[in-house]
C-alpha cells in the first residue's frame, strides 16, 4: 500500500473513533441580579460588557456558560424574591451590584460564590472579613474611598460657584449616606457651604427636596450613588432642570441622560473586571481567597447643553478634569 493510501486509511480510522465524554466542558450557570429595570439602557450596556469580558476569558455564552439575568426595578422585595430564585436554580456563581441586591443574596446563600460591585464598604457591612482575605462566599469590587464625597462638592462648586447650600439626595432604605457625608461636610465647611441630608422615597419626595434646595437660587445637589436614585434618575434630572438646581452625579449615565455633571468610577470597566473574577471562580478559585478590588478608573463627564441651559461656564480647570463632553 502506498504511503498516501496508508495516511488516508489512518485519517478515516481516527475520525471514526468515538469522542470521549469529557472532551466538552460542561455548561456552567452564572446568575446576575440587577437592582434596576431591564429597560435601563445603561444597565444593559454594563451587562453586555460583562458578557463580552467573560467570552474573552474563554467562557462563551451558550457554549461554556449560561447567563441568567434577573431584574428588580428598584423594588427591594423583588430583589429578595429574585435572589432566592437564583439560589434555588443552583447557579455556579452570581454577579450583582448595589447594597439591597448584595444583601439579599448574602442572606439567601452562604455557599454559592457571589461577585459584587458596590459603592459601599463591604467590611463595615459584614459582607467580607477583610479586603485582602474575604473569607466567605462573597468578593468583588468596591469603591468606598470616602474622599470622593468631598470631590463631588469641590467639582460642583467649580461649575456652579454661586451655590451656598447643598443637599445630598438618597433613599436611606436602599443606601445609607453615612459613607460620604463626613467628607462632604468637611469640604462644605472649608468652602463656606451649608449641607443638608435629603431623604427621599418616591417621585413626590424628589420633587419636594429639589424644589426646597432650589428655592433661593443658590442651592446645589449631590445625587449619591443609590439604586433608588438610578431608577428615578429621569425625575431627578427633570426636577433639577425645572428648578434650575446644579447637580453632580456619581455615574456617567446620569450626564448622558441630561444631568449636569458626573464624577465617579468607570462602570463599564468595573463590570468587565467583575467578569474576570467570575471566570476565575468558574475555573476553580474560591471567593474567600480573592481580594476585594478597588476601582482603578474614574471619569468626569459634563453635559454642555445642560450647563448652557443653566448659564454655567465650563472653566479651564473643568476642561482639564473632564474625560467627556456631551453636546
Amino acid at each position: 500500500m502506498k504511503r498516501r493510501e496508508v495516511m488516508t486509511v489512518l485519517a478515516g480510522a481516527v475520525a471514526s473513533w468515538p469522542r470521549p465524554a469529557f472532551s466538552a466542558r460542561a455548561l456552567r450557570r452564572v446568575g446576575v441580579l440587577m437592582g434596576v429595570d431591564a429597560a435601563d439602557a445603561s444597565a444593559q450596556a454594563r451587562i453586555a460588557a460583562f458578557r463580552a469580558s467573560l467570552a474573552e476569558l474563554g467562557w462563551a455564552e451558550g457554549r461554556d456558560v449560561r447567563i441568567d439575568v434577573r431584574w428588580a426595578a428598584g423594588d427591594t422585595q423583588r430583589m429578595l424574591a429574585e435572589a432566592a430564585a437564583l439560589v434555588a436554580e443552583g447557579q455556579d456563581a452570581i454577579m450583582t451590584s448595589g447594597t439591597p441586591a448584595i444583601a439579599a443574596l448574602r442572606d439567601a446563600t452562604t455557599t454559592i460564590p457571589i461577585v459584587f460591585v458596590t459603592y459601599g464598604d463591604p467590611v463595615a457591612r459584614g459582607w467580607v472579613a477583610s479586603l485582602a482575605q474575604p473569607g466567605g462566599n462573597l468578593t468583588g469590587l468596591a469603591n468606598f474611598e470616602t474622599s470622593i464625597g468631598g470631590k463631588w462638592l469641590e467639582v460642583l462648586r467649580e461649575i456652579a460657584p454661586h451655590i451656598t447650600r447643598v443637599a445630598a439626595l438618597s433613599n436611606p432604605q436602599t443606601e445609607p449616606r453615612s459613607l460620604f457625608m463626613t467628607t462632604i461636610e468637611t469640604m462644605a465647611a472649608a468652602l463656606g457651604i451649608e449641607t443638608l441630608a435629603a431623604d427621599v422615597h418616591d417621585d413626590a419626595g424628589i420633587s419636594r427636596a429639589i424644589a426646597d434646595i432650589g428655592r433661593n437660587g443658590r442651592g446645589g445637589l449631590i445625587v449619591l450613588p443609590d439604586v433608588f436614585n438610578t431608577v428615578h434618575r429621569a425625575t431627578i434630572i427633570a426636577e433639577a432642570a425645572r428648578h434650575r438646581v446644579p447637580a453632580i452625579y456619581s455615574l456617567r449615565f446620569f450626564a448622558l441622560a441630561g444631568g449636569l455633571i458626573s464624577y465617579g468610577i468607570d462602570n463599564i470597566d468595573v463590570y468587565r473586571r467583575a467578569a474576570s473574577y467570575v471566570a476565575r471562580i468558574l475555573g476553580g478559585a474560591r471567593p474567600a481567597n480573592l481580594p476585594v478590588q478597588l476601582p482603578s478608573k474614574f471619569e468626569c463627564v459634563i453635559n454642555l447643553t445642560t450647563a448652557k441651559g443653566l448659564g454655567l461656564p465650563v472653566t479651564p480647570r473643568l476642561r482639564v478634569i473632564a474625560n467627556e463632553f456631551i453636546e
